[in-house]
């Protein structure tokens, strides 16, 4: 992994303007080489010019260790630089400041206006010396050599400086522009590192919440009839043994279902595809096999555990209507429309719906009377469940069912995943309702 962009952020290490000792021990030598070049032509410099060659010296030392501060003020170096010309001073310093010009963050306009000062103020001193220089020597030359000669020159001087500082400038540039895309995408990755590792555990969560939501749905039913019947069959033993050996009997049966139900659920938990078993082990059950295997589990047949066709299915309704008046529970089914297939989650949802419902019922309201209101419509399929108070006594009262609060959260999830509406709550009368509606497609 590469480092982050505050890693690559450059210590200073130098002293004044200087990130690092490195550049201030270069840029002080270069000085220094510098002052020594001015102050050795500042004796032909103070000879010409008619002063002392003292003043010369200090002149040429002074001019010359303005190549110090080329990162601070470059701009200083190669003015300077172009001033000591007509002096034949500051050859390395024009150079090298010319460089760092062309290197630096400046606009181009102002490189490209100093750097032509420094070309034209080159020409002309070649010009005027070698002309000096010729006739001093009584050399003769053509007409063609002294301009040539004085832009070869200057060229030479000027061109190669500003050509190597431009690239190295732009090489630098773009390094840095890579190495910030590096840092911006490597922070990139990170943030969907955290929103992946975010979504993994919203996602597991969901999954259990699913899982539990499937094991409520196919085995509590089942399981809360097998109470009633129970506390039925403890009530009528000795009284009428024949209806106890029919409440045995059908104690016996939901307890089949349900285990058929359970083995099913935890068969698909426990298949993961061909991995190891360590890897199935850590693999995120498929939710929609849990859900095929709860649909499949719930219409499994109360004798020898065969399997009927995929469901549970709206048709199914009277048989598990029928199970519940076995348990004591009086139940007016009502249907509205004509009735018609649906899609699978549909037609399980709303089937899941009325049997937690009577779940309910048959756990709070023991001996009510309930109503089951199923329409049909053009668009959608609305269902209902209404109970009316249950009896101050019932016989089924004693089979003190437990509640684990998630049965109407299921409900609601199951609608609502559909893009239905689900609505619950007690009645006037001192009820309960259950109202859904799901979209038919």
């Amino acid at each position: 992994m590469t480092t982050t962009g505050e890693d690559h952020v450059p210590a200073r290490g130098g002293p004044w303007w200087w990130d690092r000792r490195r550049g201030a021990v270069l840029d002080v030598s270069l000085g220094v080489v510098s002052a020594l070049e001015c102050a050795a032509e500042g004796f032909p410099f103070a000879r010409d010019a008619g002063i002392p060659w003292a003043a010369g010296v200090v002149f040429g030392l002074l001019a010359g260790s303005v190549l110090v501060v080329r990162r601070k003020w470059p701009i200083a170096v190669v003015l300077v630089a172009i001033a000591i010309t007509p002096a034949q001073m500051g050859l390395l310093m024009g150079i090298v400041g010319l460089y760092t010009l062309a290197a630096s963050e400046l606009p181009r306009r102002i490189i490209g206006a100093l750097a032509g000062m420094s070309l034209l103020g080159t020409l002309i001193v070649t010009f005027v010396r070698l002309g000096q220089d010729a006739a001093r020597e009584d050399l003769q030359f053509g007409d063609w050599f002294l301009p040539f000669a004085s832009i070869t020159m200057s060229l030479g001087a000027t061109a190669p400086p500003l050509l190597l500082g431009l690239y190295v400038g732009q090489r630098r540039r773009l390094m840095e522009s890579l190495r910030e895309r590096a840092d911006s995408l490597e922070r990139e990755l990170q943030l969907l590192a955290e929103r992946a590792e975010e979504r993994a555990e919203w996602a597991r969560g969901e999954e259990r919440t699913r899982i539990a939501r499937e094991m409520h749905d196919v085995v509590a039913h089942r399981v809360s009839l097998m109470v009633v019947h129970a506390a039925a069959l403890q009530a009528v033993a000795r009284k009428d043994p024949e209806k106890a050996v029919k409440n045995a009997a059908l104690v016996g049966d939901m307890g089949r279902q349900a285990l058929t139900e359970l083995r099913e659920m935890l068969g698909v938990l426990r298949s993961g595809g061909g991995g190891g078993g360590a890897e199935r082990a850590s693999a995120s059950p498929p939710l929609a096999a849990v859900g095929v295997a709860a649909a499949v589990a719930a219409s499994r047949a109360a004798e020898g555990g065969e399997s009927s066709v995929d469901g549970p299915w709206l048709s199914e309704l009277d048989e598990l209507i029928g199970q519940s008046e076995a348990a004591g529970m009086v139940v007016d089914l009502s249907v509205e429309g004509e009735g018609r297939s649906y899609a699978v989650e549909v037609e399980s949802t709303a089937f899941r719906v009325v049997q937690e419902a009577l779940t309910n019922v048959h756990k709070h309201a023991a001996g009510a009377k309930t109503y089951v209101r199923l329409a049909h419509r053009v668009s959608e399929i609305a269902m209902q469940v209404e109970n009316e108070p249950p009896p101050e006594v019932s016989q089924a009262s004693s089979a003190r069912l437990p509640s684990g609060g998630n049965g109407l959260v299921g409900m609601k999830e199951r609608v609502v995943a559909l893009g239905g509406v689900f609505v619950s709550g007690p009645t006037d009368a001192g009820g309960f309702r259950v109202s859904a509606v799901i979209p038919a497609s």
